[in-house]
């Protein structure tokens, strides 16, 4: 995948997992660099499992990239110490 490809990937992924966690942070490079690294551990564990990660601008990997970048969010959260019990 190109360069141009991981910025979507990561802009699309990590908007969605932002939109479930409810991060509050915000900016667009956040965003993207939240995405791409969701991609980078969702694509190691999906080639763990099925040895195919994310290699290709499709569905399946905007949806990989989302779920690693999910479990990115919620560790950054656990250890920011902002769980359950989140102020506003």
């Amino acid at each position: 995948m190109s360069i141009v490809g991981w910025i979507v990937v990561g802009l699309i992924s990590g908007g969605l997992a932002r939109w479930i966690v409810q991060d509050d942070r915000s900016g667009c490079v956040y965003t993207m660099i939240v995405g791409v690294l969701g991609a980078l551990i969702g694509g190691w564990l999906m080639s763990t499992i099925d040895s195919e990660g994310v290699n290709e601008f499709s569905i399946r990997s905007i949806g990989v990239a989302a779920i690693g970048a999910v479990l990115l969010l919620l560790v950054l959260q656990a250890i920011a110490g902002r769980g359950a019990t989140r102020r506003r």
